[in-house]
């Protein structure tokens, strides 16, 4: 997710060299730079298809007025929970000209990472962990930041300008852009929808100076369906097209820093680490196809782990196990706080023993969740007898709340 004050620095147009150098083969490359808005479009879009990028499209940095008011009322509704740098980033957020006031032209981009299977089939398992599509292979800010600067080094080479690259990283609303550049357009689950792709595309962006000739919005439309908003299992969608993070297993499996809420817990299910069910029951997605780029591919160690095998990761085999995944960022001790809410929904008493060891980790918010899923597979009296005197007011709250 977007962090506060990780702005990237401006790319030089002249790539490592003095600006105020003045040599011949300076002026020969100035001679031969691509001066044609149309012609710098199209040759941007075949760079952009052979670094991996689905789709592209060139938006005005004001084309996106409405975003401004509903991110307004997203923050005054409290709906981003624990997120608080996007409050405090309200103001960069709201345009790119707020955030860059030199830009003239956003240049959005798409990679497609559509699953090989239904990510929705791994629910009925419930003694398996179902992990997001996009974490089951490497962290796509990596590998999308990485070709955004090769494609803006090669923009600057061929046309000039000075050039800003965002992918998750920064005050940018990136879908709202995106549906303006013509990728898709904003379901009413919030998320972009395409007609090739579903609702499996990474976006990033490309801020120039360069005045670009500008897509325009694709003429795209959920009409009546609200499939996205009947299947969510803990109505994160107060109304179609607005979504209350506090309420969203994204969020609460990702950005939530403490106790999972109560009322929330039962309806997990196996959701360990974020949640795809808004995305994989959209209609559009009968079009999407399988993800090109093999970096994202699903690793295998990944497809539905078992929730036993995963409780028992220390921090060093958490970090081996996630190496290059975004979820190695929440760290071990809230991985397993979810892993441990999956147990609890597991209804398997034979995982029990699982939680019961975890009653003594060094983390009061892993006890916490143990004692929880420990009050899901066990009676009253066999709990009893594992209650334990803990320090942690949240872990005390968590045996009272199982009343002991």
């Amino acid at each position: 997710m977007v962090r506060a004050g990780e702005v990237p620095p401006v790319v030089p147009s002249a790539a490592g060299r003095d600006p105020g150098r003045h040599s011949g083969v300076g002026d020969l490359r100035r001679s031969r730079l691509l001066t044609d808005p149309e012609a710098i479009r199209l040759a941007l879009t075949g760079e952009a298809r052979l670094l991996g990028f689905d789709c592209i499209g060139i938006t005005r940095p004001d084309a996106v007025p409405e975003a401004k008011v509903r991110l307004e009322r997203f923050i005054a509704d409290g709906a981003y929970g624990d997120m608080t740098w996007m409050a405090e980033t309200a103001a960069r957020r709201a345009s790119p000209l707020a955030l860059w006031p030199e830009v003239r032209s956003v240049i959005m981009l798409g990679m497609n990472y559509g699953p090989d299977e239904d990510p929705l089939a791994v629910l009925k398992e419930r003694t398996r962990a179902a992990i997001s599509v996009y974490a089951q292979g490497d962290d796509y800010h990596d590998i999308i930041k990485k070709r955004l600067k090769e494609i803006a080094r090669w923009l600057v080479r061929q046309a000039g300008g000075d050039v800003k690259v965002f992918v998750d990283t920064a005050a940018v609303m990136e879908k709202p852009l995106a549906a303006s550049a013509g990728l898709g357009w904003q379901g009413k689950h919030t998320n972009l929808v395409s007609r090739q792709y579903g609702s499996w595309l990474f976006l990033g962006s490309i801020f120039t100076t360069l005045e670009l000739p500008a897509d325009g919005p694709m003429d795209g439309t959920c009409g009546s369906c609200r499939a996205c908003l009947d299947v969510c299992p803990t109505a994160a969608f107060p109304a179609p097209y607005r979504l209350d993070a506090r309420r969203c297993i994204s969020y609460l499996t990702i950005e939530h820093k403490g106790p999972i809420p109560r009322d929330l817990r039962p309806l997990m299910g196996n959701r360990i680490y974020g949640c795809d069910d808004c995305l994989a029951v959209c209609p559009w997605n009968k079009f999407a196809q399988v993800g090109r780029e093999a970096k994202l591919a699903a690793r295998d160690a990944l497809r539905a782990p078992g929730l036993a095998e995963l409780s028992r990761l220390d921090d060093a085999q958490f970090r081996a196990l996630f190496s290059k995944s975004p979820v190695k960022r929440i760290g071990r001790d809230r991985f397993v706080r979810n892993v441990l809410i999956a147990i609890g929904n597991s209804g398997d008493a034979s995982l029990a023993v699982e939680a019961e060891r975890l009653l003594g980790d060094e983390s009061p918010l892993v006890r916490g969740a143990a004692v929880w899923a420990l009050s899901q597979l066990v009676t009253r009296e066999e709990l009893e007898k594992l209650s334990r005197h803990d320090n942690d007011d949240d872990v005390k709250g968590e045996w009272a709340a199982a009343g002991l």
